[in-house]
């Protein structure tokens, strides 16, 4: 059992990685499939009908235009983000698009609906369709949003996300085990597996990319004030709270890192709100979260240097693979203690891990991390990555950073182990009530007034 660090965090757009990026990928693959049959040219009309989770806070998270995106023949990964939003309402104007970039058809507003009471074998579910002249669909498919980007079409195996690698492992106990009969760390048993799926250059060619993305997104988020979109018109803090800092420290002459850190998270999230480039990680809900460390490590640690961010990144993966595997990394299925608890898990066991922590350590901080978002409810207010999400971020950033800390002051030894903390996160999350998780029918959701 195996994700690649380039499927768990894939480079996207905002503001939602099972709402925005999953959506956008399942159309891409419906008018793929469609070019591949030889029947695109065929289709006079499509239907996109989006259930559960999708159909309760799709418009927050901007599904419809994400899906006619898709159907445009965008990809997440390389598309303008400026391309998408606004998508559903352009092509419904014009009462047109062009599907898969080559062919017109016709396209109403209606031609997407939205059934949140309607639930399929997951939450996040939504079905494609494409007509000729006959009422009979020349095509027809449900597709379920996982969670982090990552797509199922119905039928398929539920487990072709993880690949086949020389040093697999089922939790996080074969993991340590991997690493004491083995003698190699966590990251080094993630560079093992990946360099059977790729050579050296590569990986490293790519780890640098994911950084920079998510290092650029940062800058962004800083340099960006105003407002974010949407009813709520919560105002952009990462830029003022920089320029703060920035004044603060010219006084008194001495570093405030652990006010940049929140500085860091705010901006990714912010810039994620809207709607531009981010790194899923693994979640755009969670976004900020691994970034914002991150950076932290390699702006106030000693001796940081690229060799230890891909160390970074490669122990987040490792760590990510167990939650994915064993639980959920989806807000719609497990509550926001599965995206950003996840997250604040991934980063505390790479800060760990690049601050000289062993195996058994940087264990010990992924499940501190964890332990503390037991029960944390996804509840955006009008249907928005916004309120709570993005202070959430900043909140759970340092959570990473002090659980990483306590971890190095032990040697490893605990009570609760991390694959103890996951079972329970994934029975927290069976027992968890739909309307907490990404309904916006609970919690805060129900109790802030959205304008």
């Amino acid at each position: 059992m195996y994700v690649s660090v380039f499927d768990l965090f894939s480079i996207g757009i905002g503001p939602s990685s099972s709402h925005t990026v999953g959506p956008m990928r399942a159309a891409l693959d419906f008018v793929t499939r469609l070019r591949d049959e030889g029947t695109l040219e065929d289709v006079h009309r499509v239907g996109c009908t989006l259930y559960g989770s999708l159909g309760a806070t799709g418009l927050g998270h901007g599904t419809p235009d994400a899906v006619v995106a898709g159907l445009a023949g965008l990809e997440p990964t390389t598309c303008d983000p400026t391309q998408v939003t606004g998508a559903w309402d352009a092509s419904a104007g014009a009462r047109s698009l062009r599907l898969g970039g080559i062919h017109d058809i016709e396209f109403e507003h209606d031609d997407i609906s939205l059934e949140p009471r309607t639930r399929l074998q997951h939450p996040n579910a939504m079905t494609l369709a494409a007509w000729s002249e006959s009422p009979v669909p020349l095509m027809e498919h449900t597709y379920f949003s996982v969670g982090g980007g990552f797509i199922q079409r119905e039928g398929d195996d539920e487990n072709e996300a993880t690949v086949e690698v020389p040093l697999p492992y089922r939790n996080a106990a074969e993991l340590l085990q991997l690493c004491t009969d083995r003698g190699l760390s966590i990251a080094q048993i993630a560079r093992v597996n990946e360099e059977s799926l790729r050579d050296t250059d590569e990986v490293d060619a790519g780890l640098d990319r994911l950084w920079q993305v998510m290092d650029d997104c940062i800058t962004a988020g800083m340099s960006t004030g105003g407002t974010l979109p949407g009813p709520l018109k919560v105002a952009r803090r990462a830029h003022d709270l920089r320029e703060k800092l920035r004044h603060t420290e010219a006084e008194n002459g001495r570093s405030l890192p652990g006010e940049w850190l929140l500085a860091y998270a705010l901006a990714v999230n912010e810039e994620n709100a809207s709607g531009g480039r981010v790194v899923t990680a693994p979640t755009n809900g969670a976004a900020g979260i691994i970034p914002a460390v991150g950076r932290y490590y390699l702006t106030f640690i000693d001796g940081a240097d690229a060799e230890g961010m891909r160390t970074y990144l490669l122990t987040a993966t490792a760590i990510g693979t167990l939650f994915k595997a064993n639980a959920s990394i989806s807000g719609a299925v497990g509550g926001c203690q599965a995206e950003v608890g996840s997250a604040c898990a991934m980063a505390a066991g790479a800060l760990c891990a690049v601050l000289g922590g062993t195996p058994q350590q940087v264990e010990n901080a992924a499940e501190i991390a964890m332990e503390h978002h037991l029960g944390l409810t996804c509840d955006p207010v009008a249907g928005l990555v916004q309120v709570p999400c993005i202070e959430r971020n900043a909140v759970a950033s340092s959570t990473a950073v002090t659980a990483a800390r306590l971890s190095l002051n032990g040697d490893g030894t605990h009570v609760v182990s991390l694959d103890a903390v996951i079972e329970t996160m994934r029975q927290t999350g069976v027992d968890m009530s739909t309307k907490y998780k990404e309904t916006s029918e609970g919690g805060l959701a129900v109790n802030v007034i959205e304008c």
